[in-house]
């Protein structure tokens, strides 16, 4: 999920199939650049 907050900025978090929140604090200036973010950390994970 990539959501805007309310300091101005962009965040991602994975949300699991049994509803387990993962992801970072880093903040992002867009969105292409927290999605791309969260998409490499998915395939880092695993």
């Amino acid at each position: 999920m990539v959501f805007y907050t309310p300091g101005h900025c962009w965040q991602f978090r994975i949300i699991s199939r049994t509803g387990g929140i993962f992801g970072e604090q880093k903040i992002f200036y867009t969105a292409e650049a927290a999605l791309r973010t969260g998409l490499e950390w998915l395939r880092d994970e695993r």
